[in-house]
């Protein structure tokens, strides 16, 4: 009875954000990938925030009812039917009465099974679309019959392309490159590799005059000018391609590229996206939790190897949950992850059943298990966030830096919660504080 009555608000919400986009005619920005969605959707935000009234999808309304909410610009109603029927009601008021209404609309689409883009995007009708990283092990891939199958559900967004309308697409990841070729529309390309329409290099970590880590750095080429971007609080090239997507953006829309490097300044950073916050003992943690995939757990180990320890005896803890819905891939993508942290972590911390995979990688690349509470290297095992958020509030020393990371299933903000410094703002640091999230186990 449940998805009956799911499955007809999400119809009439659909119906209602139809006749909304035909009424108020914003332009609208699609945004899809394995990796990097939210990242880029807030990076683009911040850039078009300057030059007009724009909405973009709360935190990930990607889904065949999140694109409907952001559109109408009403709240999830979870399981309670008065906010679904006002929800409805405001979608009828927003149409049959004149208000103020976004100019564009940023939109994060993501798709779970087959068949999921023309259920969630193909009733729309964009003026851009960003393509970001698709991965070798992309996230969902569970439910498809191959990686090819799933690109080819991930390329179904660029049909929803105006004839005058952009395709920005990454340009170092050789599968979205490819989708050039799909395409009549205009394209404009970002990333490392030579080539890229915008171009960027130099990318490293910069440090306080106290030697802690901030943010990041890079510089980026475009039409024979170089320019620098800094970026605080996060860590990660994933936010560097965030930022190159909107660039690319501005670009393509011919905006002033100086104002739009500015802009990024103001870039609002995703919940749980590599993000640093202040530990107990003086730590300091890198927050990944909202999800984890092959491709952004080892670029999240690597950039973990990067960043200098203030203290000589600072430790590197990586605390790696489980990822999920990897189908097949599963053992050899959680045990390909345990070698990559043994070459990049002093200290791993693995959690649920699936990371035992990560253990035996670890294992086999010659790491030993952890003796005790002053171990400097070695691994230990958890069932569960909450354990292991037990086990490292013991276990955290003076300049260690703890990145924890895992799938959204696993909860790993738990972890990141035990040892977190500002408990009095948790709410406002951590992932899937909303009260429905916290009633979960």
């Amino acid at each position: 009875m449940r998805i009956f009555f799911k499955k007809i608000i999400t119809y009439i919400l659909k119906i209602e954000s139809e006749l909304v986009l035909y009424k108020y005619k914003p332009k609208i920005v699609a945004i899809t990938g394995s990796v990097g969605k939210t990242s880029t959707k807030d990076a683009v935000y911040a850039v078009l925030s300057k030059i007009s009234y724009v909405r973009k999808s709360e935190k990930s309304f990607n889904s065949e009812i999140g694109l409907p909410l952001t559109i109408l610009g009403v709240p999830n109603g979870w399981n309670h039917p008065f906010i679904w029927l006002l929800n409805i009601l405001k979608g009828f008021w927003l149409f049959l009465w004149p208000h103020k209404y976004p100019k564009w609309l940023v939109l994060e689409v993501g798709i779970g099974k087959p068949g999921d883009m023309k259920a969630t995007a193909l009733w729309l009708k964009t003026d851009a679309v960003i393509i970001t990283t698709i991965g070798e092990t992309p996230v969902h891939i569970e439910f498809f019959n191959s990686r090819r199958h799933l690109i080819e559900e991930k390329m179904e967004l660029i049909k929803t392309l105006k004839k005058d309308g952009f395709l920005i697409l990454n340009r170092d990841d050789e599968a979205v490159l490819e989708m050039k070729n799909k395409s009549k529309n205009l394209f404009t390309t970002y990333g490392f590799v030579e080539g890229a329409n915008i171009l960027a290099s130099g990318d490293s970590i910069f440090y306080n005059n106290d030697g802690e880590p901030e943010g990041i750095v890079f510089r980026i080429d475009h039409e024979g000018k170089s320019l620098p971007v800094v970026i605080d609080g996060v860590f990660g090239r994933n936010h560097v391609y965030a930022s190159l997507a909107a660039l690319a953006l501005a670009s393509a829309l011919k905006l002033n590229m100086l104002e739009a490097v500015e802009a990024l300044k103001s870039y609002e950073i995703p919940l749980g996206r590599m993000r640093l916050l202040r530990g107990i003992e003086n730590s300091l943690i890198i927050d990944d939790t909202y999800n984890s995939s092959p491709s952004a757990c080892e670029a999240a180990l690597k950039t973990l190897k990067e960043i200098k320890c203030k203290e000589p005896k600072g430790r590197k803890i990586a605390i790696l949950g489980d990822m999920l819905e990897l189908g097949r891939n599963t053992m050899e993508a959680h045990k390909n992850i345990g070698k990559i942290a043994k070459e990049n972590a002093d200290v791993l911390v693995v959690v649920g059943q699936r990371a035992k995979g990560i253990k035996e990688g670890a294992i086999e690349a010659g790491m030993q298990e952890g003796k005790s509470p002053d171990s400097r290297t070695g691994f230990f095992e958890f069932l569960d966030s909450s354990e292991a958020g037990n086990f490292i509030k013991t276990f955290v020393r003076k300049g260690d830096i703890v990145l924890v990371k895992g799938s959204q299933g696993m909860r790993m903000e738990r972890t990141v919660e035990a040892i977190l410094l500002d408990q009095a703002n948790k709410k406002n640091l951590l992932v899937r504080q909303d009260a429905e999230w916290l009633k979960k186990k």
